[in-house]
């Protein structure tokens, strides 16, 4: 562990880091299967959702360096490779031959919905370390992503 501003101690660091590495192996492995839909999508509501999946992508994208940057704040480093991601992330992969616009809302609202329960086992953690600056930052990303969650399986009512 490096030198870090923060008051915990290292053990809680180091385990917080690790954490938050989780959390960026998905984020990124997320970011990746979002920008697949995003390029992807064909059918009518396409020009709906082309747009609405970048702008997922980016707020995600700026999710993860901070992420990435919190990690190393606390004295860790940060893990962002695409094979890093790919051998840690829990997510289901990509069906890479999807086209259909509402077949990538399903698989998309399906992902983010993992990738939520996830960000919200990490909160629970960090909490237990007394972190309330990355629970702050993780009840952040929560809280964009199930209104993104939403967004998606609304578009699936019928």
């Amino acid at each position: 562990m490096y030198k870090s501003p923060s008051h915990l101690p290292e053990a809680a660091r180091k385990s917080i880091s690790d954490t938050l590495n989780a959390r960026l192996s998905e984020g990124l492995d997320l970011h990746s299967q979002i920008k697949v839909a995003h390029w992807n999508c064909k059918g009518p509501q396409f020009a709906a959702l082309h747009p609405l999946f970048e702008t997922f992508a980016i707020a995600l994208a700026d999710f993860n360096d901070s992420i990435a940057e919190r990690a190393v704040t606390l004295g860790g480093r940060a893990y962002g490779t695409v094979r890093h991601a790919a051998q840690n992330s829990k997510l289901p992969e990509y069906p890479q031959d999807t086209t259909r616009d509402l077949e990538h809302v399903k698989l998309l609202a399906e992902r983010i919905e993992k990738y939520l329960d996830g960000s919200k086992a990490a909160r629970e953690a960090v909490e237990g370390q007394n972190d309330s600056d990355t629970s702050d930052l993780l009840s952040t990303i929560i809280t964009d992503f199930e209104k993104h969650a939403w967004f998606l399986r609304a578009s699936l009512e019928t």
